[in-house]
């Protein structure tokens, strides 16, 4: 089942369903990634209704890695144009899902920030990616951005 459920999840990605990929989520649902760092509930769902909101070439493909019927090991790459830089990235991100009733309540992805971040930004990303400073901007750019959707989203 909890394969399912991550199946459910990623191909809802592909198909740009935020929506659907929120339902996947238990309420008090905790998310974490290099990008976005860590997001609770409601935050986290709106990061993919966000994500899927944009206009985007978004290509997803996904493996699950393993599953037992608390835990599942995904692997998922994003290929994409960055919007920003208008740069190709390609994301090769690790998931590692915990599952509780039917509903995902933990949800970490792991990738290489450096890696991710001379693709999107380009000359900076490969000269700072390494660095926390970076990471700490990107964070907060992701976090306004959300914010920016959430108050978009309840005007509506």
């Amino acid at each position: 089942m909890t394969a399912e459920l991550a199946t459910t999840f990623y191909n809802a990605l592909a198909d740009r369903d935020g929506e659907g990929m929120a339902a996947c989520y238990s309420d008090d649902i905790v998310f974490e990634d290099p990008a976005f760092g860590e997001l609770r509930g409601a935050d986290a769902g709106d990061m993919w209704r966000m994500l899927c909101s944009s206009d985007t070439d978004l290509a997803i493909t996904h493996t699950i890695v393993s599953a037992t019927d608390s835990l599942v090991i995904a692997n998922w790459i994003a290929e994409y144009t960055f919007t920003a830089t208008g740069r190709a990235v390609r994301n090769d991100v690790t998931a590692t899902m915990k599952v509780e009733n039917g509903k995902i309540v933990d949800h970490r992805d792991v990738f290489d920030f450096w890696k991710w971040s001379s693709q999107a930004l380009g000359a900076p990303g490969k000269f700072l990616g390494w660095t926390p400073m970076l990471k700490a901007k990107v964070q907060r750019t992701t976090r306004q951005n959300l914010d920016t959707f959430q108050a978009k989203s309840r005007d509506l």
